[in-house]
């Protein structure tokens, strides 16, 4: 966990631990062709939750066509055509992805083909969780009649889309497990970025302002307008703009017309053709109104087919959704204007521990996993700090086989208070948060960007209900350098060394006192009926509070290790197990005696009477 630069990279996936080129120097010397046993040629491979609806079949591109290629021509929009898998998506994502040359490179490497080095085996590199990954497939893909029936080329004998589309289907589980998703949730997984998403209308009134600024980083950003059916899917409006359909945004401008500042856009058709016909459309008169080398500046690189430029206002009115996705340093060339600084957090919500909900449940909420963001230093230009805040669950669509989907997430920021570790109960009862995720939604992950003032920050993921488990991470981006920090990381006892045990005959009435009540409780252990209702037993989610009362302080990994140890189905934890934790934990610190113990007990005592147990 902590602050890091992406890593440059990237590790096999492998069962057996192979490289790439090992494995393909292997099925060279051996003269075979690869056949991958991480995921075969099978159903499983394409369906988990039913029987394979075609009759497929798993054909080489040497079975399918007389002379494959790898690309043909170079990577463009052509090579995407959708087959029979609701994966549009992720088409969307690698259409874009052909516009962003250095990035498209890192994915699809091209040190593979079907040359002298073909051994039926590819590779491609795709972002997870804060690595990357290099996956290896073989070349057999599901064909009917001899045509591939998934992501194809135009092309009939070019395959790099279609292994792409496998190495990803392997990435996730199956290909089933690519029905349905975000493009920005592809756009990730090929870059590392951060995504954001904007309703034009109901966006932020300084939108231009971040768009700018997202294009001055090297953001990939797309744009679309909404159907209301799915008859109105890619239907062409008057002013030569399509429906539901994914575009690319290339440029942002501002220009002097007529006295004033004009914003412009650049929207780049992936079609390579039909384009917007309005104002400031290629053969408009409004260009020739502006002063020549203005004009010359802005439409020298412009592209023939499918590039237009708007009116930002008339790009609002037109335009329903944008999607932008932010790049991390080392996903951008080092002329890029501008960069991100990126923290990143690794957590898990575990039942009986961490896994504590939203606000509305007060008594566990405050039990979440918890971060401290400082934010020093305002943005230029203003006094407030702009920060992109994303928190991501984790393989969640290769859970989905398990019968696992996606959990309610979203989480909340607080002024921090100086000098606390993790915050308890009262904290969260009497302090509102200062800013938060606009809802708790079901979706891989949910970014929210907040200018905040400089200050401390405590930031808080949840799930939406208790008892929910999922892995995360988080992910924070700021204009300027941000501390980070995760709380609840302190592991000390504070206890002092006990006095020497007085002999009996020399003890006070309120030494004998303890005495006799410690015989009684580690005697008939009496001490389990005195709450008929709930057995003598406290909560697991309450254990950071019983171990702090008694002087220990332990991180929020030991506290889910105890949790999953000693809570029983329902997040209790009994008299015995909490005498047996706390033992153990007593000979890990240091050897104590009698006295240690006896305080032990009635810390959990006091706790459970002021729980009113």
């Amino acid at each position: 966990s902590g602050r890091g630069q992406m890593p440059a990279n990237s590790i096999s996936t492998q069962a057996d631990g192979k490289t790439f080129e090992q494995l393909r120097q292997e099925c060279l010397q051996k003269k075979k062709l690869f056949e991958d046993p991480d995921f075969p040629a099978c159903d499983s491979s394409l369906y988990f939750s039913q029987s394979v609806p075609i009759n497929f079949e798993w054909k080489r591109p040497r079975e399918l066509c007389e002379n494959p290629e790898f690309i043909v021509g170079g990577a463009d929009r052509t090579d995407i055509c959708q087959g029979a898998l609701g994966d549009c998506w992720l088409l969307a994502a690698i259409a874009s992805l052909t516009l962003h040359k250095e990035t498209l490179a890192r994915v699809v490497p091209n040190d593979q083909g079907f040359d002298r080095s073909y051994a039926g085996i590819f590779h491609f590199q795709f972002w997870q969780h804060n690595r990357w990954l290099d996956v290896v497939v073989d070349d057999r893909l599901p064909a009917v009649r001899n045509r591939l029936v998934l992501l194809h080329s135009a092309s009939n004998n070019e395959f790099w889309s279609a292994l792409l589309e496998k190495a990803y289907a392997k990435l996730n589980g199956s290909y089933e497990s690519l029905k349905g998703g975000s493009t920005l949730e592809a756009m990730e997984d090929f870059t590392g970025g951060v995504g954001e998403t904007y309703e034009t209308k109901s966006a932020p009134t300084d939108l231009f302002n971040i768009m700018k600024k997202a294009y001055d980083r090297g953001s990939m950003m797309g744009c679309s307008i909404d159907i209301t059916s799915s008859a109105e899917s890619e239907a062409q409006t008057a002013s030569g703009l399509v429906k539901g359909h994914a575009y690319s945004i290339t440029g942002l401008e501002e220009v002097n017309y007529r006295g004033k500042k004009v914003k412009l856009i650049r929207i780049r058709n992936p079609w390579g053709q039909v384009e917007w016909n309005g104002a400031w459309s290629d053969e408009s008169r409004e260009w020739n109104v502006i002063d020549s080398s203005e004009k010359q500046r802005i439409l020298q690189n412009s592209m023939d087919d499918g590039e237009f430029w708007m009116e930002f206002e008339d790009f609002k009115a037109n335009y329903d959704k944008i999607e932008i996705c932010n790049l991390t340093p080392d996903s951008l060339t080092d002329d890029t204007k501008r960069k991100w600084e990126v923290n990143m957090f690794e957590g898990n919500w575990i039942r009986g521990s961490t896994a504590g909900g939203c606000r509305n449940f007060i008594d566990t909420f405050w039990t979440n996993p918890q971060f401290k963001l400082t934010l020093l230093h305002a943005d230029d230009n203003n006094d407030k700090c702009s920060v992109v805040i994303a928190l991501m669950q984790k393989n969640r669509r290769a859970l989905r086989k398990e019968g696992l989907d996606m959990q309610t997430i979203g989480f909340a920021l607080y002024e921090a208070p100086a000098d606390e570790d993790h915050l308890g109960k009262d904290f969260f009862r009497y302090n509102g948060s200062k800013a938060r995720s606009k809802t708790y939604i079901n979706v891989r992950e949910i970014s929210e960007r907040f200018t905040l003032p400089p200050g401390n920050y405590l930031l808080v993921p949840t799930t939406f209900q208790p008892h929910d488990e999922a892995d995360f991470i988080i992910r924070i981006f700021s204009e300027k350098a941000a501390g980070t920090m995760e709380m609840g990381n302190t592991v000390d006892a504070d206890l002092p060394d006990p006095p020497m045990p007085s002999l009996p005959e020399e003890e006070t009435d309120e030494e004998k006192g303890l005495r006799r009540m410690f015989e009684k409780i580690a005697g008939s252990m009496l001490f389990i009926s005195y709450d008929t209702d709930r057995s003598g037993k406290m909560s697991s989610y309450e254990l950071r509070i019983a171990l702090k009362a008694a002087g220990m302080h332990l991180n929020t990994k030991l506290l889910q290790l105890l949790g999953l140890r000693f809570a029983d189905e329902n997040y209790d934890i009994d008299f015995d197990d909490y005498l047996t934790c706390i033992v153990r934990l007593e000979n890990m610190f240091s050897e104590h005696d009698l006295l240690l113990i006896m305080k032990l007990l009635l810390s959990f005592q006091f706790l459970l009477l002021s729980m009113n147990v």
